[in-house]
């Protein structure tokens, strides 16, 4: 996992910026699933798969265990959540440029 906050923030929006990651993702968070019952639902080679979760794991929004042969994937939710706080943070810095812009622009009227 990446440790620094850019570099975290840079991982987590470059894993979601990928609809077949977002899709892993949203499997994984309804619950647990080995990474060959992911692949067979998608269009593309097993490892192609394996190297979306790979992505997703880096970035911390997803978990990974044995069990024997199996490989199984677990979403983190928390990881999920640091997200939706980075983008409210964002959201507050636009909401208060556009109020000073229409600050300014009701003082020159």
């Amino acid at each position: 996992m990446i440790e620094d906050s850019e570099g975290r923030a840079d991982a987590l929006f470059h894993a979601l910026s990928d609809r077949t990651r977002r899709d892993i993702l949203r499997r994984v968070l309804a619950g647990e699933h080995s990474v060959t019952t992911l692949a067979a639902k998608y269009d593309m080679s097993f490892a192609a798969v394996q190297k979306h979760v790979a992505v997703l794991e880096r970035a911390g929004l997803l978990t990974k265990r044995r069990n024997g042969r199996e490989q199984l994937a677990s979403g983190d939710v928390e990881a999920v959540r640091s997200v939706a706080t980075m983008l409210d943070e964002l959201e507050a810095v636009w909401r208060g440029r556009v109020a000073r812009i229409d600050a300014l622009l009701t003082q020159g009227d």
